[in-house]
């Protein structure tokens, strides 16, 4: 299933669930969502509706018998991130090309620590923004970065999880474009406390949830380490800058929940991003290749499954 968060034209909030043209997965394409439809869940927003024990079996169900309830076209809607307010934003540092590459870029080698375990911050949830939400150019930085990131969303609240039964505990999947005030960061770096500040004003998040089973064919590797085959490529203004694959990725999400449960209760609704993907941002690219982010910059990612996630900075 895709399930969004939206706004219809009276300004009401509701949980929905995405129908498209061909509803045998995600069409990446721009405007292939056009003529899509969205039915009305009866929950408020999707935070709601994962909380609720019978909530994905209720949208099941709805999706099996769609005359039940309010269908909109999807250009009726304002799609909001699919979690506007989640309970905790963990972001992780997963890619190891592009961990070499940062590091690099502070004429550092990559530590051995990193080796051990899938090492995260805590990003600020007061500042998500949706599919086509203005991103605002972050006071007093010049040096504005996307991040080309997947991120998965806890449906089972737990503790001291398993990697080997941690992809129990995933609801679904979206991108994730972790922007990065890049001068400011440098400043948080120095102090050896996180990015801080340099993270702190914008994390998108969209433009649906994809249910785990949706993805289930671009699976590889054994359980606790499974990684998905998945295309992922990043737009400034439509120049194709970052192209990877997720199947890249150094550390599962499996064992990304298994590290952040570690003495700690994940709740229903967590975000855990995967960190940038190798070549997923500027930072890597150079500005020979392209100069960092301005005001009325577009800003695309699409995801092979997940669909595409759009934002212009104002």
């Amino acid at each position: 299933m895709k399930l969004v968060t939206m706004r219809d034209d009276q300004g009401r909030t509701s949980a929905g669930l995405l129908l498209l043209d061909h509803d045998n997965g995600i069409q990446d394409a721009p405007g292939a969502a056009g003529a899509a439809t969205v039915l009305a869940l009866p929950y408020a927003d999707l935070l709601s509706l994962l909380r609720d024990e019978d909530g994905l079996v209720q949208a099941r169900s709805i999706l099996a018998d769609k005359n039940v309830a309010q269908r909109y076209p999807l250009s009726s809607v304002q799609l909001l991130a699919p979690l506007p307010e989640p309970p905790s934003l963990r972001d992780f540092y997963a890619f190891e090309q592009h961990v070499k590459a940062a590091r690099r870029q502070r004429g550092l080698e990559i530590l051995p620590e990193w080796y051990e375990f899938p090492t995260f911050y805590f990003s600020n949830c007061s500042e998500i923004y949706g599919p086509e939400a203005a991103i605002p150019y972050p006071v007093g930085s010049q040096a504005l970065d996307y991040e080309l990131e997947l991120a998965c969303v806890i449906g089972r609240e737990g503790k001291n999880i398993a990697a080997e039964e941690a992809d129990q505990y995933i609801a679904g999947y979206l991108i994730m474009n972790d922007w990065s005030a890049r001068d400011i960061q440098r400043q948080d770096m120095v102090l050896g406390l996180g990015p801080g500040k340099g993270k702190d004003f914008a994390t998108s998040l969209g433009p649906w949830l994809v249910t785990s089973d949706e993805l289930v064919r671009y699976k590889l590797g054994e359980v606790g380490e499974e990684r998905y085959d998945l295309t992922m490529q990043a737009w400034v203004n439509g120049q194709l800058l970052s192209s990877n694959n997720f199947k890249t990725i150094y550390y599962s999400f499996s064992r990304m929940i298994a590290w952040a449960s570690h003495n700690a209760r994940l709740r229903v609704g967590d975000v855990l991003g995967s960190g940038t993907v190798g070549s997923g941002c500027l930072l890597e690219l150079g500005q020979q290749r392209h100069p960092w982010l301005r005001r009325g910059d577009v800003v695309e990612m699409e995801i092979t499954g997940l669909g595409r996630l759009r934002n212009r900075i104002e």
